[in-house]
Formats: C-alpha cells, sequence, structure tokens
C-alpha cells in the first residue's frame, strides 16, 4: 500500500491480519498486491504489476499505492468501475477525490488508525490520518457491516443509498440521519444481546466473496 503519511519514502506498506478477521470473507483478487512478499489478503489470486491496464475480476480487494499528489485518484475511477469489492483509502473527507469516492461508495467504515506493516513484517507507527474501508456492492457491503459489528470501526451509508432503499419510509431502524450519511448504531461485540445473535445466526454470507475457512 501507499502510506500517505510517507510520500516519497515508501508505497511498500500492507494491511495487518486483524483487518481481513473483522471482514470475515476471502477475496478473488487482490488487485494491488506486493511483488515477492507474503501479505495476509485472503485472495484466490494476486495482481502485482499493470493493474490499472488489466481486467479485474469477482470480489476484489484494493490497497492501492497512494504516493504523489491525487495518486489515489486512477485506482478508485477503475475500483467504483469494476462494482465489486473493498478498496482502503485515507480518511481525507475534505478532498475532492474522497467526497466523489464517497457520492460512489456503497458503505464506507471508518476505522481506528491502523499501524500497518512495512516489508520486513515490523509494524508502523501510528498514521496521521485515519483509514477508510470502501465498499462497492453487495458482498462489501456486508463485510463491512461485520466488521462493524466486530468493532473495528464506524459504519456509514451515503445518503443516496440510504433515500433510495428507504424512499417514503423514513429512517431505516437503527440508523441516524445527520446530512448526508445515515450512521449505524453498532453494538460492541461484547454486548449480551450481540453474542447471542452471534450464537443463533450466522454472518451475512456475501454474494461472490466467500466467508474465510468456507
Amino acid at each position: 500500500m501507499g502510506y500517505w503519511d510517507s510520500i516519497g519514502k515508501s508505497d511498500e506498506w500492507y494491511t495487518p491480519k486483524y483487518i481481513f478477521e473483522a471482514l470475515n470473507c476471502r477475496f478473488d483478487q487482490d488487485v494491488a498486491s506486493p511483488e515477492n512478499c507474503p501479505t495476509f489478503v485472503p485472495a484466490d489470486e494476486f495482481i502485482t504489476r499493470d493493474s490499472l491496464q488489466k481486467d479485474w475480476n469477482g470480489f476484489v480487494w484494493m490497497n492501492p499505492p497512494f504516493g504523489g499528489r491525487n495518486g489515489i485518484t486512477p485506482w478508485l475511477e477503475k475500483f467504483f468501475g469494476h462494482g465489486n469489492g473493498i478498496a482502503l483509502t485515507p480518511d481525507r473527507t475534505s478532498a475532492p477525490w474522497f467526497q466523489e469516492a464517497w457520492e460512489a461508495a456503497d458503505a464506507v467504515l471508518f476505522t481506528r488508525k491502523i499501524k500497518f506493516l512495512r516489508p520486513d513484517g515490523t509494524t508502523g507507527n501510528s498514521p496521521s490520518n485515519g483509514t477508510s474501508l470502501m465498499a462497492a456492492g453487495p458482498s462489501g457491503r456486508a463485510a463491512l457491516h461485520r466488521a462493524a459489528h466486530s468493532g473495528l470501526g464506524i459504519l456509514a451509508t451515503p445518503a443516496k443509498m440510504h433515500r433510495r432503499e428507504d424512499a417514503g419510509r423514513g429512517s431505516r431502524q437503527g440508523q441516524t440521519s445527520i446530512g448526508s450519511v445515515a450512521i449505524s448504531k453498532v453494538k460492541p461485540l461484547h454486548s449480551p444481546e450481540f453474542r447471542d445473535r452471534s450464537a443463533s445466526h450466522a454472518p451475512d454470507t456475501p454474494e461472490h466473496g466467500k466467508l474465510t475457512g468456507a
């Protein structure tokens, strides 16, 4: 990945394992994978070079190189054009590229600050910016819901989705609309209610991605 606090130093920063454990899904492709370096991404295929010039298939994971101003923009354009996956980005909500991506996303999870991994396996410092996970399509949206319930972050749905799904019916139960966002009220993982629900119901299975271990 491109670590946005280290422009000019390195684009090689990798997502820690606990992120994928919280998402609890499997990807068809990692479309921005490092070359000759193992990662924790649970994917069947890995694209290591010229990804923007190649076709993407199925449910994808995208943690792209960010190097340079607006370097993430062509990656997000291709990601939302593909329409099926999860993208990791810095949560620079004031940036034009973020606001455009927000309008295109089906759901966004604002995570706690993530300490990414260096190629040698050591953990980096806490970044100055937070991180967001953006979903395109139902499989990604289901994975972000699971991650939110595990306590990974705050789940938000762009208002365009909220209005389309609930036109004429008011706010969805369990959500609060604030301006251009519908924010899910997620109970903590240790909540007795959540434990009881987890014991009796399996997680939502993505339409394209498969649950880890399935």
